[in-house]
């Protein structure tokens, strides 16, 4: 049998970024015009933005007194990526998406967002961050005593504090209509299916215009047919609004529906990495078990 390594061959992040200070990219470059060509070193300024990872993880470490749950990670997504995470349960899947966020901190390594090592960030800085990091919890963490409608409305109170009551109020129905269930608006979650509560949660978040979602198991939980529906909103959720993503899943639909790119860890390491397809037909047996 091969080494799973010849089979489905993990070519690591993108190079690391050298020590010395990196010249200065400016996040938006001025359009052309008729009586002004881009410079060459604008359009390679461009590409530095386009290609580089809104997320990269290099060298990953933590541990939970004796035992060891990351082992070295390296990981990296690209904008408008959505990257599966799959592994056994304890090899610390949901561990790493909650480094990503700060609600557990690594013993070594880094985490660059945006470019911004989160271990330099500052507290107000970091919560700066969070806002553009949306993150849905597997039981959509919605506000039991609060309608639908409350429940969206309660991060543009915090947030959006500037924004007139009809811009919140169209906000809140526009991502009702992305969810498909502005009918819910005066609902309270006791009256929501499990499906149903999930979508909610999605909406909330995305009512603060995240640049990269963190799905944690979206579909635990649910029938095949509202897991189906779920994993076909997180694909719209991407195409309209172009975020990046990284998902926690065991349900092997949810990631042949979603994912562009499939990461395999096991014992607290990336093992494989590749797309579905690339993955399903290996012929490695440990990989192969997912498919099977």
């Amino acid at each position: 049998m091969k080494n799973h390594h010849d089979i489905v061959p993990y070519d690591g992040p993108p190079e690391p970024i050298p020590d010395t200070e990196p010249e200065e990219v400016p996040a938006f470059l001025p359009e052309p015009t008729e009586d002004r060509k881009v410079q060459p070193d604008e359009t390679a300024a461009l590409a530095r933005v386009k290609d580089d990872p809104v997320i990269l993880i290099r060298g990953l470490w933590k541990s939970f007194q004796e035992h060891e749950v990351l082992r070295g990670i390296d990981l990296h997504v690209k904008k408008g990526e959505n990257v599966v995470i799959l592994g056994k349960s304890g090899t610390g899947k949901s561990v790493l998406i909650k480094c990503l966020v700060g609600l557990e901190w690594p013993d070594a390594g880094t985490i660059d967002i945006f470019g911004r090592d989160i271990a330099t960030l500052s507290y107000s800085e970091m919560n700066a961050l969070r806002l553009r990091v949306g993150f849905l919890f597997q039981n959509a963490a919605l506000y039991d005593s609060m309608t639908v409608r409350e429940n969206l409305a309660f991060p543009l109170r915090q947030h959006k504090k500037s924004l007139s009551k009809e811009k919140k109020e169209a906000l809140i129905n526009e991502m009702l209509g992305d969810v498909g269930l502005l009918d819910s608006i005066d609902l309270l979650p006791s009256r929501l299916s499990g499906g149903q509560m999930k979508r909610i949660g999605l909406a909330r978040t995305l009512i603060l215009r995240p640049e990269i979602m963190l799905y944690d198991e979206p579909t635990t939980g649910l029938d095949t047919g509202t897991a189906h529906e779920i994993s076909d909103l997180i694909c719209r959720v991407k195409k309209k609004y172009n975020i990046s993503s990284i998902t926690i899943t065991h349900d092997m639909p949810c990631a042949r529906i979603t994912a562009d790119r499939i990461i395999l860890l096991k014992d607290g390491i990336v093992y494989a990495e590749g797309s579905y397809a690339d993955l399903e037909t290996s012929e490695d047996d440990w990989i192969r078990s997912f498919f099977y």
